[in-house]
């Protein structure tokens, strides 16, 4: 029986020119989730990562701490969604990465008002009546995700690993979670928001379909280093 293991990518660039780009924390963040990879699996995995930067990183510096033998297959259909035009559609400045960090960094409480802007933006994306607005709407994307997972189940179940790994973002996981769950939108994102850098979600494929095991694990980070976690 196949493990799935679903991995946000480590600590991005918050607030840079590009986003798409692991930070110093990030990096230590990938090393460690591949240390832990080698103590709990077997074997090497089945591995596939999005087309990102922060994906494919994130990918070979976990996996050159556990399975550098490993096969990286590339594929798109786990990128993550465009958030900065998610964002700049909600409020025209934040066009400019820099002046959300700059709001951000001027609060008192960074991680609420984030998320606050965070809940607004999505719920005009997800809520219907602008989907035309958007590169990639939300139907869209979940479609896209949705897809993504039910193609790799497809194919593990007929080459049959006992483990595989996906790196990739925590939308795409909240989405994979949220069809399994049977979860609204804002329930979605509300995971989403949670879903810790270098965290991995496991499903176990029975059959052809997957099923939930565990969300979002990430004491392996809190036990190196308590400071090293971060969700943005």
């Amino acid at each position: 029986m196949t493990t799935i293991y679903l991995v946000r990518h480590g600590q991005a660039s918050f607030g840079a020119e590009s986003y798409d780009k692991l930070s110093p924390n990030g990096e230590l963040q990938a090393q460690v989730l591949g240390r832990y990879f080698k103590e709990i699996l077997k074997e090497a995995p089945y591995v596939v990562a999005g087309s990102m930067q922060r994906h494919q990183q994130t990918a070979h510096m976990a996996l050159a701490e556990s399975f550098p033998e490993s096969t990286v297959l590339t594929n798109a259909a786990w990128n993550e969604f465009n958030h900065q035009q998610v964002f700049a559609q909600y409020e025209p400045r934040f066009n400019q990465p820099h002046l959300l960090k700059q709001d951000v960094d001027k609060e008192l409480n960074p991680r609420a008002y984030l998320s606050k802007i965070f809940e607004g933006a999505i719920g005009r994306w997800t809520g219907g009546e602008f989907h035309h607005e958007y590169d990639e709407s939300w139907p869209e994307f979940k479609g896209r995700v949705e897809t993504a997972l039910q193609n790799l189940c497809d194919e593990l179940a007929k080459i049959k690993p006992r483990y595989a790994v996906v790196f990739t973002s925590g939308g795409v996981i909240s989405v994979a979670a949220g069809k399994m769950l049977q979860l609204s939108p804002d329930k979605t994102f509300a995971l989403n928001w949670a879903i810790a850098n270098a965290s991995f979600t496991t499903l176990r494929l029975v059959g052809n379909e997957p099923q939930l095991l565990s969300l979002n694990e990430h004491h392996f980070i809190k036990a190196y280093d308590s400071q090293l976690l971060t969700w943005i």
